[in-house]
């Protein structure tokens, strides 16, 4: 039994497994050790990649969340904030298109802020309350439509060329500061922007600087208009200042009437009809002139002073106004070349508008 035991001992093989590291056995040693960190290295790296994985699901997800969110915050509760206001200023996404030309939602807050904001401090109206939201309505209604038209206007003005330059912006800002009360400096021009408007200095020039396209281009486009101008300043030469008379002789039932009128005494400071009296007060009475352009899309004014005070003047005025621009944005959304993306419905309104 023990000689079974020891011939058993001698027969077992010895351990193949290499000893010292030599240059034979060292590319053996190095594959041991990259097998044992193998096991570690492999499981590391993806966990990695379903990391990054989840990441990009959570994100998208997110984003989605957020899209669908504002979509549902702009299109169906039209939120009229701040916050949305400054976000569609960064996100230029449309509240309408007319003839291929997106209308901007930050355009059309631009414009309706103010008078809501306006509306809710000064008016009185009662929140949630029937003339509430009929007046909003309106507004909205209001805002909407000048933002189309404007972007109409602007889509005009790149294929013609029109454009307004910040010299032409600051100008008219700058005419706004002579009052009643005397010249006013920007800063209380901006801080009474702010608190009776809730607009900024920028968003007023943003404003100013959409009508003063908008009327360039009404100007440049209504051949009408242009012609019965011409034909008044002709017929003025010899009327001897009978605006009446020239308007009856104008008339022609293809084109809005040529109407003439008396503005009764009114401040230097204050404007007419689109016309700046600051500019009219340094006239002599008796003095006629025109064809003098508004200052918005309104049309050509023929002016005679009547009356003449040391802060007040009265003139006469034959006034023929620009139709072509209004002519043809209401035949797009007649021929259904207009889309809008929120609803808003026509309103009743009184005759104040908070607009500045």
């Amino acid at each position: 039994m023990k000689k079974l035991r020891i011939k058993s001992l001698r027969n077992k093989q010895p351990d193949q497994s290499p000893g010292r590291i030599t240059n034979e056995t060292v590319a053996e040693h190095r594959e041991q050790i990259l097998a044992g960190g193998r096991r570690f290295k492999y499981p590391i790296q993806y966990a990695k990649h379903k990391l990054v994985i989840n990441a990009v699901v959570i994100t998208l997800a997110a984003i989605a969340v957020l899209a669908v969110f504002g979509w549902w915050q702009l299109y169906i509760v039209q939120n009229s904030s701040g916050f949305m206001y400054r976000l569609t200023q960064l996100i230029p996404v449309p509240v309408a298109v007319i003839d291929g030309q997106q209308v901007r939602y930050s355009d059309y807050l631009v414009r309706y802020r103010p008078s809501e904001f306006y509306s809710s401090k000064y008016d009185e109206l009662k929140i949630d309350s029937k003339d509430s939201e009929e007046q909003l309505q309106y507004y909205k209604r209001e805002s909407l439509d000048k933002a189309i038209t404007e972007a109409y206007a602007t889509k005009i003005a790149n294929e013609k060329g029109i454009t307004i330059s910040n010299d032409d912006v600051k100008a008219l800002v700058e005419s706004q500061l002579d009052t009643a009360n005397g010249r006013i400096s920007e800063k209380t021009q901006e801080t009474s922007a702010r608190m009776m408007y809730d607009l900024t200095l920028q968003d007023y020039r943003l404003t100013v600087s959409r009508s003063l396209l908008r009327a360039r281009v009404a100007f440049a486009i209504d051949e009408v208009a242009k012609q019965k101008t011409d034909q008044a300043a002709e017929l003025l030469k010899t009327a001897n200042g009978d605006f009446a008379t020239v308007a009856a002789k104008l008339q022609d039932k293809s084109s809005e009437q040529a109407v003439a009128g008396d503005s009764s005494l009114i401040d230097f400071t204050a404007r007419f009809g689109g016309l700046q009296v600051s500019d009219l007060a340094k006239l002599k009475v008796g003095d006629m002139t025109g064809p003098v352009t508004t200052m918005n899309d309104s049309g050509y004014y023929f002016v005679k002073i009547v009356d003449k005070t040391e802060a007040k003047i009265r003139f006469t005025f034959l006034f023929i106004p620009l139709t072509e621009l209004d002519n043809r944005v209401s035949k797009l959304k007649e021929s259904g070349k207009v889309s809008e993306f929120i609803k808003v419905s026509a309103a009743k309104s009184d005759d104040t508008n908070p607009q500045p």
